[in-house]
């Protein structure tokens, strides 16, 4: 039979302030979503006006009239998903390297990957920018995704979990004949579903607010990203709160979604970097 803890006074308040802070949490969400269904005109910035009226889903066929918003949304999503897989690939073929295979400079080589979390984006976006011009792939896809696969924090995490995979399971798959790749996709990958999620969730979340990066390489608006060409249209539309506040809504509820569904796997993900809040 499940015991119910005490309900002490310093409960109450640990209460009281956790709900009031959830609540402050919220409540600009809340207001944003609301904001975005009133009709067009409406001063959002008085409360009766926004949770009072009539409420109206056309607003998301404005935007999409007034700016190529779903073609940004399309693109952001292209763009994520493309890093976020990548970015697995690549980290946890990195993290099994350093894991399980031995070979000259292995700590050297873990190293200078650890060293590439100090570096910041901002100290590297002019030499990664003429790269980039050099290369033909500015307003490309392929410009937006190849800059953003460098994640040395997630090779750590597939490291620390590789790391974990008792070696004589690798061992066991030697003497069955599998090569480096197949120890890799068939021992370490399937044993490193927690890792794989929580970086791919953080990559994801990252690779879609990005902004300095798509901001910088990308001059069509076209190929836009929803960072990018979101700031542009609440510029072209100074006056109006309601249009803006629909295109931050589909802009925002993606990643809301993401952070609702995968909350668990975030959690561990932050546990694993040992970020601590």
């Amino acid at each position: 039979m499940r015991k119910h803890k005490k309900l002490t006074l310093g409960r109450v308040i640990l209460y009281i302030v956790a709900y009031i802070f959830a609540f402050l949490w919220l409540f600009p969400i809340f207001w944003m979503l609301v904001s975005a269904l009133k009709p067009v005109g409406t001063p959002v910035s008085i409360l009766s006006k926004v949770f009072t009226g009539t409420f109206t889903f056309r607003n998301f066929i404005l935007v999409g009239e007034k700016a190529p918003v779903w073609t940004w949304s399309l693109n952001s999503l292209i763009v994520s998903s493309a890093v976020t897989f990548g970015t697995i690939a690549l980290t946890s073929m990195a993290a099994y390297s350093l894991s399980k295979l031995n070979f000259k400079g292995r700590g050297l080589t873990q190293l200078i990957i650890t060293a590439g979390m100090m570096i910041p984006i901002e100290a590297i976006i002019i030499p990664l920018y003429q790269t980039m011009a050099e290369l033909n792939l500015l307003n490309t896809y392929s410009g937006l995704v190849f800059p953003s696969l460098a994640a040395p924090i997630g090779v750590l995490i597939m490291k620390r979990c590789f790391d974990s995979i008792p070696d004589e399971l690798i061992e066991a798959s030697v003497l069955d004949g599998a090569n480096p790749f197949q120890r890799w996709w068939q021992v370490c990958l399937p044993l490193s579903k927690s890792s794989m999620a929580a970086v791919g969730i953080f990559t994801f979340k990252n690779a879609w607010n990005d902004f300095l990066w798509p901001f910088l390489s990308v001059t069509s608006e076209k190929m836009m990203t929803l960072p990018v060409g979101i700031p542009q249209f609440q510029g072209a539309n100074l006056s109006e709160f309601v249009l803006p506040m629909t295109a931050s809504v589909i802009a925002s509820v993606p990643a809301l979604i993401v952070f609702l569904i995968f909350q668990k796997q975030i959690m561990q993900g932050i546990a694993m970097t040992g970020i601590k809040g």
